[in-house]
């Protein structure tokens, strides 16, 4: 149950439209239910803004379909991350309505539960990848936040074997309120981009790159070891992790533009 669900359940009852023992009824699940295989943590939405996301590899996929139906109840919408096509086909099996980002591997189903409006995100997220084959993670990153909320935007192959590839991005760049940058080979984007705006960047290395690559290895330490300031950095082919962090930086930026609407 996310926060404004849970805030109309309790405005019902203060009202007398729903009777204390419904509502006892669907709090039942809280704070985590026990399902044998998995516990589901139904506070998540509550503490976070957005319910538990389900990783599929390595689940079953009949646990990762009764997973799915046990969180879209109390939930607007329910992600599940990294699938492939067949635990993909599965789910939209059972949810025709959700929709597969084959690309990000990402399966968005709806919850049972009307979609609250969005948080008032005025910033945009900018999801920079250095090369197609950085596109899953890219992508991964992309689907997550604009799933949260966040308007996003996606500036594609503009790696630093051809850098006025990204300057020619220049313009989206300095109007982002968080950049998300993703690279493999010796992930040096990060570091330019960095340099460049004056937002905060979020540095995703992936595990693209020939033999002294190291799976992913060089360019997470180039991207720990950046002299621009403002860069952070999530793990090997994180994108889940750099689109959610990527949100909420966006959310908190916003506050002061409400802020500065109420003064008016």
């Amino acid at each position: 149950m996310d926060p404004d669900a849970l805030r109309g359940l309790l405005e019902d009852v203060r009202q007398g439209r729903v009777p204390v023992d419904t509502a006892l009824q669907r709090l039942r699940h809280l704070p985590f239910e026990d399902l044998g295989f998995a516990k589901l943590d139904h506070h998540r939405a509550l503490r976070t803004g957005f319910p538990e996301v389900i990783y599929c590899p390595g689940k079953r996929v009949e646990h990762i379909l009764a997973i799915v139906g046990r969180l879209r109840e109390g939930a607007a919408q329910v992600l599940a991350t990294r699938a492939d096509a067949p635990t993909a086909q599965a789910i939209l099996q059972s949810y025709p309505q959700a929709e597969y980002r084959e690309v990000a591997r990402i399966v968005l189903i709806p919850g049972l539960q009307p979609r609250p409006p969005a948080p008032r995100v005025h910033g945009t997220v900018a999801v920079v990848a250095a090369g197609t084959a950085d596109l899953p993670v890219a992508e991964e990153a992309a689907v997550t936040a604009e799933a949260l909320g966040s308007p996003v935007e996606r500036i594609y192959d503009v790696g630093v074997a051809g850098l006025h590839r990204l300057l020619a991005h220049r313009e989206q760049l300095f109007e982002a309120t968080v950049v998300v940058v993703v690279a493999g080979m010796e992930g040096a984007l990060a570091s330019v981009v960095g340099g460049l705006v004056s937002a905060p960047v979020v540095a995703v290395p992936t595990s693209v790159g020939y033999g002294a690559h190291f799976g992913g290895l060089a360019p997470l330490l180039t991207m720990l070891n950046s002299c621009a300031t403002g860069v952070a950095v999530v793990n090997i082919d994180n994108g889940f992790g750099a689109g959610t962090y990527a949100h909420l930086a966006n959310l908190c930026r916003s506050i002061p533009s409400d802020n500065a609407e109420h003064k008016e």
